[in-house]
C-alpha cells in the first residue's frame, strides 16, 4: 500500500486502485503504530474511486523534520575522500565508515522539501552540484519505521569538499531535498535486493544513469534510527535519508532544467527538475 498526499487530502493505493482517506492528517497517520492494519481496514470497508490518482501529488510531509545519514555506502566514502583531498585527504570519512556510530545530520524542514514533479535547487555559490538518490525511512514518534519513500539529498560537493565544517551549507538550503511520490507502507524491512536507480536527463539525452541495491548499504536502517533517537525526540515523527551509493563522476555537475528521476520499486519514481 502507498499513501499519497495531495492538496485535496490523502489517498491510499492498493493493487492498482485508489481509496480516499477521510479525516486525519498525515501527522496523525505517521503517529500510528498500527498504520498497515489501519489502512487494510479502511480499504476493506471502502469502495475504490478508480485506478488513477485524481489530484497532483505533493511531498508526503506535513510537520516532520528531515534528517540524513552519510557515508553508509563504500562508494559514498570513496567519493567524499576524493572530493576533500585538498582539505587534508578526508581520512575522517574512512573512520566514520568503519565506526559504530554513524554520521547523522539535519537536512530539511518541511518548507524546504520539494515534492514529486516540482523543482529542486542548486546553490548559486556552488560550482559542483549533484543529486543523491536515497531510500528514506518514515518514522513515527516512538522510533518505529512505518513506511518508506524515495529521497533526493541535493549536495554541493565543492563546498563540502573545501572543508567538512561547511556541510550544513552544502546540504541545507531551500529545495535542497525532495521526497515522494508516496509512502510505501509495509511490515518489516525492504529486501536487500531492492534497487535504487538514478537517471539524469539533459534535454532528451540521458546525461548520467546508475543503479545500486540495498545490499551495498553498510548501515542497517534500524540501527540508524536507534542512533537518531538517542537523546532526541520527534513529537510528529520524522524522515531519515539513509545515504547514497550512487555518485556521478567528478566531471559532472547539475545544470538548470536537468530532470532527475529516482526509482525504487515498489515505491515508485520521484521526478524533479532543477530550477
Amino acid at each position: 500500500m502507498i499513501i499519497y498526499k495531495t492538496m485535496q487530502g490523502l489517498y491510499v493505493e492498493d493493487a492498482g486502485q485508489y481509496y480516499r482517506l477521510e479525516g486525519p492528517s498525515w501527522d496523525a497517520f505517521i503517529m500510528r503504530d498500527d498504520l498497515q492494519e489501519y489502512l487494510s481496514d479502511v480499504i476493506g470497508k471502502s469502495q475504490p474511486i478508480g485506478d488513477e490518482l485524481p489530484y497532483a501529488m505533493e511531498a508526503p510531509i506535513e510537520n516532520q523534520e528531515v534528517w540524513a545519514a552519510g557515508v553508509t555506502y563504500y562508494r559514498s566514502r570513496s567519493a567524499r575522500i576524493e572530493e576533500s583531498k585538498d582539505a587534508g585527504g578526508g581520512d575522517f570519512y574512512d573512520r566514520v565508515y568503519s565506526a559504530d556510530r554513524p554520521e547523522l545530520f539535519f537536512k530539511a524542514t518541511p518548507h524546504r522539501v520539494a515534492g514529486p514533479n516540482s523543482k529542486v535547487r542548486i546553490r548559486r555559490d556552488a560550482t559542483w552540484s549533484v543529486p543523491e538518490p536515497e531510500l528514506v525511512l518514515a518514522i513515527n514518534p516512538q522510533g518505529k519505521i512505518v513506511g518508506y519513500t524515495v529521497g533526493n539529498d541535493m549536495s554541493s560537493r565543492d563546498i563540502e569538499g573545501a572543508n567538512p565544517l561547511y556541510l550544513p551549507q552544502a546540504k541545507v538550503y531551500d529545495k535542497s531535498c525532495a521526497l515522494g511520490p508516496g509512502i510505501f507502507v509495509t511490515q518489516g524491512p525492504l529486501p536487500l535486493s531492492t534497487q535504487i536507480s538514478l537517471e539524469i536527463l539533459r534535454g532528451s539525452k540521458v546525461e548520467f544513469s546508475a543503479a545500486v541495491t540495498l545490499a551495498d548499504m553498510k548501515r542497517d536502517p534500524a540501527t540508524l534510527v536507534e542512533y537518531l533517537f538517542r537523546d532526541n525526540s520527534f513529537p510528529r515523527g520524522c524522515f531519515l535519508l539513509t545515504g547514497t551509493g550512487i555518485v556521478p563522476p567528478d566531471t559532472f555537475t547539475l545544470h538548470s532544467k536537468d530532470e532527475i528521476r529516482i526509482t525504487i520499486a515498489p515505491i515508485g519514481t520521484l521526478v524533479n527538475e532543477v530550477e
